[in-house]
């Protein structure tokens, strides 16, 4: 419905070798707490005595489960869980994850957050070795490349040591096997993936959201490079890709992220304040009232109207009851959506000179639209400040930006992109300012969607349906 950025993926698994932990319901709730990270699939697997049973499907998190569904599942001492949005590969049920194989070392289940920048090099080598693929997602190429390394490896977790020196990209992935469940991230650090802990159990997740919500202790993050496994002999880490270096994508700070996590030592919610408080100093205006676009504005707002010392109100009221399938077939129904989405709150706005507060613009056309409803609510001024730079590069990690085309700071001037919005003025954080928002981490954060500079070297072809054009090309 609007053309803002989407998420990408969220991973968790959980181990509780003791069994007394509900490892299926665990995933289930972290799901929910993950599901801001995708909203296309989801799926849970669980291994119950080496035996894993997996249940995975296109829809939100209580569309794919119900009680029927969990009872099914049943019981175990390790579970893994999955909700996608697809950055490679189409939205389609096969797609899912998390991806279970059968090989001839046993049974593997694995949930991936992030893009390979060498995955069809890769695939197009393991299809001449007779590989044969039922996906689309690179997802899949991991899993092969895990598989192979298995045949010479005595162990899964040497076997993904093996395979991440042919892995190239971002990754964050956790992987089960019958008897061990293991967390990787890319030498890089693009994504992030932390530990937890609750009672007897080890958990993993993207964030640190999912651990709270589970009431379980954050232990930390997991190093760029590191291999961390859990076993019945109990945790050890592995750290030959290590290299010090972390290139974490500065995108999870201004919007990935949920609010309430914490990532590599930096509360997000302090993180998107810190830009708006730039954001003020940079761009002042007189004013009455300062908003945020829901949800991903409001923080940095609350941040500008603190350093500028204007109110800060509640601009818009949110329907969040419009599920992911509400799709308009027409340009006008489309229109008409934004209204039904949401609705300007005119006793905040009317009369008011307003400073609407935003994390990102890419088309442009729901930015369009939400200036417009203020306009149409009685604000007399509106001032726009958006909390990133200007998206002017494709993302190669995870995140859907995939063409310069569908981006209007590629097309506009700062100016013209202002008078498209409709808005009296426009002012983008700066790279010295969205660099700043997280320093505490100490992570030499990924900007390259701003600057079209890279940690690593940007694949030849990585559009995000890559591996179904290369399908229908062979007819």
């Amino acid at each position: 419905m609007f053309d803002t950025i989407h998420e990408e993926c969220g991973v968790f698994g959980i181990y509780d070798k003791t069994g007394k932990t509900d490892v299926v319901r665990s995933a289930y709730y972290a799901l929910f707490a993950l599901q801001h990270r995708g909203q296309e699939s989801s799926g849970i697997a669980v291994n119950d005595d080496g035996v894993i049973t997996l249940h995975k499907d296109l829809g939100l998190v209580p569309e794919v489960f119900d009680e029927e569904t969990l009872a099914r599942l049943g019981k175990g001492t390790m579970a893994l869980g999955h909700v996608r949005y697809s950055t490679t590969g189409s939205s389609q049920a096969a797609n899912s994850q998390p991806l279970l194989v059968h090989h001839i070392k046993g049974a593997m289940a694995l949930a991936h957050n992030g893009n390979l920048t060498n995955a069809t090099e890769l695939r197009e080598s393991l299809e001449l070795d007779g590989a044969i693929f039922q996906t689309t997602a690179d997802t899949e190429v991991i899993s092969y490349e895990i598989t192979r390394a298995r045949l010479v490896e005595g162990s899964i977790e040497k076997a993904v040591e093996r395979a991440m020196y042919e892995l190239k990209g971002a990754y964050s992935m956790v992987i089960m096997s019958p008897q061990k469940l293991i967390a990787a991230r890319d030498p890089n650090g693009f994504r992030p993936l932390c530990i937890g802990k609750r009672d007897d159990a080890i958990i993993f997740a993207s964030e640190s959201c999912a651990l709270s919500c589970l009431g379980a202790e954050f232990i930390r993050d997991i190093e760029p490079g590191e291999i961390v496994v859990m076993g019945p002999e109990g945790l050890k880490s592995i750290k030959t890709h290590c290299t010090g270096k972390n290139h974490m994508c500065i995108f999870e700070f201004v919007y990935i992220a949920r609010p309430d996590s914490v990532i590599e030592g930096v509360s997000v919610h302090e993180a998107r304040k810190k830009a708006g408080a730039i954001l003020a100093k940079d761009y002042p205006v007189e004013a009455d009232v300062v908003i945020g676009a829901p949800d991903s504005g409001l923080d940095a707002a609350l941040g500008y109207a603190e350093a500028s010392g204007i109110p800060y109100g509640v601009g818009f009221v949110k329907n969040r009851y419009i599920g992911r399938t509400f799709i308009q077939p027409t340009q006008n129904e489309r229109e008409d959506a934004v209204r039904i989405k949401l609705t300007a709150m005119k006793a905040t706005v009317a009369g008011k000179r307003v400073v609407l507060v935003d994390d990102s613009i890419v088309r442009g056309t729901t930015c369009r639209r939400i200036v417009g409803l203020l306009r149409e609510a009685g604000a007399t001024e509106v001032h726009l400040r958006i909390s990133s730079p200007p998206f002017t590069n494709p993302c190669y990690f995870g995140v859907d930006i995939d063409s310069k085309d569908k981006l209007i700071a590629c097309q506009m001037t700062i100016p013209e992109v202002r008078k498209s919005l409709g808005a009296d003025s426009l002012g983008y954080l700066s790279i010295a300012g969205v660099r700043s928002i997280a320093e505490e981490s100490g992570c030499d954060f990924c900007i390259g969607c701003f600057t079209g500079r890279y940690p690593v070297d940007p694949p030849a072809n990585a559009y995000k349906s890559r591996f179904e054009t290369k399908l229908s090309e062979k007819g």
